[in-house]
């Protein structure tokens, strides 16, 4: 069986290059593509309906600039740069700068990253209901008729989507790129019979118009800054999916045909608005003729579906990361596809969006009242990840600390205005994303603290590894048949599993395999590099295998590929020994509070075991209970 660093290479070799920059928009581009459906509603009701001829400009001239800064500059020059062997997202970059644990003086940019991370699945759950709320809300404009209907059917759509999941995408995938193409011709077209009828708007590509606004609007102009914000959510997509398409694909999608469409789209918005004093509506389906209000309606479904499609699977690849970095407890995770290596699926993480999903729906009913919980959690996220960078300019890119402060202080203006804006919407709503990332930061640091703590109190064991190996060599453990592999958790080469196994049954299998399995920093191991074996005494061998935290480990098939393995061990019949452990708490002297210990607990007792997480033959695989005091 190919390694994951082949399968992903052969799925790449298997996408013609000029296919690339039009699969990026399908993957890439739903969630940036989709936001000017509620972007301008939201500046909107933050000024009360009403927009002057200047404003207008003021708040084009914002998002105009705010394109371009943050996506063109920001993360399309600078981050992407930052990739860990090919891989984005700020997991990756926060292993690229050599932060994954709290020790020392990376506990700070540890638990940056961390939180940036934990803050995607807060804004994760809100992207999928706003965007499909708000192309249904489309209808609106046409009828009032169906309004009572919009939130039911959005909370219809967004079940059937996550219910969907367990199918894979990979079919439906091949679709996205083609209709994410048209969605951006329609709103460009849009965009330009807006600005036919009212060319002046072009003329806040001029900064100026940008900064009067801010300089003279007051208090408003802080809370508009908020929903300017709206334009680029997403962004941190082109820096997460990196991995899957490359920078040049995504970058040539976004400067050829996601730029200009957004950019024009929202110009005729704007050119709308400036021509009506007040407009209590979405202006974005404004711009349509009647007769194409609902085929627009249909097309931003799909398109919003798209969008939804896009966050759902980046949560599941960062759950993927997380996991195998040794931040959350192992979970089910199912490949869908055989032709492409990214498309997995993770059945707990999954169920845990569907709920919140369609909860929040229920509960906000509405896209303009759903804009108040949105933006909070991204704009952290993007102002953690430029702290992050500038740690790569210094450590990675070896930069002048003079020239990495100019760079990355510019960028960090930018992100500490909107996420100073966002924080005026925690009251409306930004408290909902910013708790749900402050729930899953606290349940990595947890599952992080408990390991740790598990390991340490392994470590007390009072019979140690040399004098079992003692005995062994002085034939006091009588030698069976067969061939026997030891899972560990620990880098010993003698685990304390092995040794409480030859306590209770006596006897010890003629071939015995110590396994430790690594996942490294990086994406990928190569196939030459996986194992090392060492022999540590007769008939006992200690296995290594490394994995990048990217890859589905199969243990099976790593064991086949390891050279000049010793005839003696007969894979084909091992048994594989593994641990059922249950926490309790230690008398005296806890390694962890009380509170804390229980929710430990239940995420060891109910994290995948390792029958399911590392592909073995369930059939063979013997697994052994034991209690740790914690």
């Amino acid at each position: 069986m190919p390694d994951a660093a082949s399968a992903a290479a052969s799925s790449k070799m298997r996408t013609p290059a000029r296919w690339a920059a039009l699969t990026a928009l399908g993957i890439v581009y739903g969630d940036l593509g989709t936001s000017p459906l509620y972007t301008l509603q939201t500046v909107l009701q933050a000024t009360g309906g009403r927009l002057s001829p200047a404003s207008a400009l003021g708040v084009l001239s914002l998002i105009i600039w705010t394109l371009i800064l943050t996506v063109s500059l920001k993360y399309c020059v600078f981050v992407m740069r930052a990739d860990n062997h090919g891989e984005g997202g700020i997991l990756a970059l926060m292993s690229l700068i050599g932060a994954n644990s709290f020790r020392g003086g990376a506990t700070l940019l540890t638990g940056m990253g961390l939180l940036g991370a934990a803050l995607l699945y807060g804004d994760g759950v809100i992207t999928p209901a706003i965007s499909v709320l708000s192309a249904l809300e489309g209808v609106n404009v046409a009828t009032a008729a169906l309004k009572p209907f919009v939130m039911p059917m959005a909370v219809a759509i967004l079940v059937a989507l996550f219910a969907a999941q367990r199918f894979g995408t990979e079919r439906i995938g091949r679709a996205f790129g083609p209709i994410m193409l048209l969605w951006f011709i329609v709103i460009a077209s849009l965009g330009l019979t807006g600005i036919a009828h009212n060319p002046r708007v072009l003329a806040a590509i001029d900064p100026r118009y940008a900064i009067s606004f801010l300089a003279h609007s007051g208090g408003v102009g802080f809370f508009v800054l908020g929903g300017v914000f709206l334009c680029i959510t997403g962004a941190e997509a082109l820096y997460a999916d990196m991995g899957h398409l490359g920078k040049g694909p995504i970058k040539l999608s976004w400067y050829v045909i996601v730029l200009p469409a957004l950019l024009l789209n929202y110009a005729g918005q704007t050119a709308l608005l400036d021509g009506n004093s007040t407009s209590h509506g979405n202006p974005f389906f404004e711009l349509a003729p009647t007769w194409a209000v609902y085929p627009l309606v249909a097309l931003a479904t799909v398109a919003a579906i798209i969008a939804s499609q896009a966050i759902i699977t980046g949560s599941f690849s960062m759950t993927r990361q997380a996991m195998q970095l040794g931040w959350l407890p192992g979970v089910k995770i199912r490949q869908t596809s055989d032709q492409v290596y990214g498309q997995i699926y993770v059945p707990v993480v999954n169920f845990l969006m569907m709920v919140a999903t369609a909860g929040i729906t229920l509960a906000f009913q509405s896209s303009d009242r759903l804009a108040g919980a949105y933006g909070t959690a991204v704009s952290t996220t993007m102002l953690l990840t430029t702290g992050l960078l500038f740690n790569a300019m210094r450590k990675v890119w070896n930069w002048p600390l003079a020239l990495s402060i100019m760079v990355a202080g510019v960028f960090l203006i930018v992100d500490a205005g909107f996420f100073s804006a966002n924080l005026l919407k925690i009251a409306d709503g930004g408290w909902l994303p910013l708790t749900l990332g402050a729930v899953v930061f606290f349940v990595m640091v947890t599952w992080r603290s408990g390991v740790n703590s598990v390991r340490a109190s392994l470590e007390q064991k009072p019979e140690t590894p040399e004098g079992f190996l003692a005995n062994l060599q002085t034939n006091h453990i009588p030698r069976v048949p067969g061939t026997a592999v030891f899972l560990t958790r620990t880098t010993r080469q003698v685990p304390y599993l092995l040794i409480d196994h030859v306590k209770h049954m006596g006897a010890l299998h003629c071939s015995v395999l110590t396994l430790t399995v690594k996942f490294e920093d990086t994406p990928r191991v190569s196939r030459g590099t996986r194992c090392g074996v060492e022999k540590i005494a007769d008939g006992i061998w200690h296995v290594a295998i490394r994995f990048g935290y990217v890859e589905i480990p199969d243990l099976c098939a790593a064991l086949l590929e390891i050279p000049d393995l010793d005839p003696a061990i007969d894979l084909g019949s091992a048994v594989y020994f593994g641990a059922r452990d249950q926490i309790v708490r230690k008398s005296k002297k806890s390694l962890m509070p009380r509170w804390r210990l229980a929710l430990f607990a239940f995420l060891y007792r109910n994290a995948v075991k390792a029958v399911d997480r590392f592909n073995l033959p369930s059939e063979n695989v013997v697994e052994i209970g034991r209690q740790i005091e914690v």
